[in-house]
């Protein structure tokens, strides 16, 4: 059904969801996210579904945002490019607002929209060897769509220390940061899933949607008016030269000319 995914769940109501383009280290094209949307839709209205788990097949859990789907932004008309943000700002609510508990489990590398995926997990685990970084600033770019999630799992004040950067922090930092719950070796990372995901199997499933929506209530807002800010953000920050700079270079295998 996914190009880009696969999803098995096992006897217990156990969903794996797999971001499924290691060649491209799960970078996260336009046929991702619409995947990741419907994805995010099927598995939060199937009653059989009692636990999703988000992780990564390859080398790494997620890239960010392919390269070639943002170079194309920068040929689009204003409309199109709004069109495409919201794309990826809706996937985001989706995962965020599914009425299941999400738990990551990260690897390799997560940057930019991989750690926006981090952050609409309910707990995200990774490996110790595990590399994260906030990497929109070093094309021109800017962590928009993901921003709301990225703040409210971290903090603002916490979230400055990398939000702007662009600088790659280790599992280590990614846990005192509120990104990661837990850094483990590699060959734990499976025993540390399942600890998370056991105790769900003796809740009520509707009681667990339901503390899931009152914790996203109270915390940190994120509506319709917070979503659209972010998109006219990174629709605006598309339309830059620093940006055309920026993915140009990256293509151009040079040195943007900034750095």
């Amino acid at each position: 059904m996914f190009e880009t995914l696969t999803i098995e769940t096992d006897e217990r109501g156990v969903a794996t969801l797999t971001l499924n383009r290691p060649d491209k280290h799960n970078a996260m094209s336009a046929r991702m996210l619409a995947d990741l949307t419907q994805a995010a839709a099927q598995l939060g209205s199937d009653p059989a579904v009692r636990v999703v788990v988000l992780t990564g097949a390859g080398k790494s859990f997620c890239a960010g945002g392919d390269l070639g789907w943002m170079r194309a932004q920068m040929a689009a008309d204003p409309e199109t490019r709004f069109v495409e943000a919201r794309k990826l700002a809706e996937m985001l609510q989706a995962l965020n607002t599914l009425p299941k508990p999400l738990i990551g489990a990260l690897q390799g590398n997560a940057f930019g929209g991989g750690v926006g995926l981090a952050s609409v997990c309910d707990v995200a685990l990774g490996v110790d060897s595990l590399k994260m970084g906030l990497t929109e600033t070093r094309l021109g770019l800017i962590p928009a769509t993901i921003g709301p999630y990225v703040i409210a799992r971290m903090g603002e004040a916490r979230a400055r220390r990398v939000f702007m950067s662009a600088r790659l922090f280790d599992a280590g930092e990614a846990v005192e940061l509120g990104l990661l719950a837990r850094a483990v070796p590699a060959d734990a990372l499976g025993a540390a899933v399942e600890a998370e995901v056991t105790p769900y199997l003796a809740c009520a499933p509707g009681a667990v949607a339901s503390a899931k929506q009152l914790a996203r209530d109270l915390g940190p807002r994120i509506d319709d008016a917070v979503i659209d800010h972010t998109i006219r953000a990174l629709v605006d920050r598309w339309e830059t030269e620093e940006a055309g700079e920026g993915i140009g270079a990256f293509f151009d295998k040079r040195r943007p000319n900034w750095g």
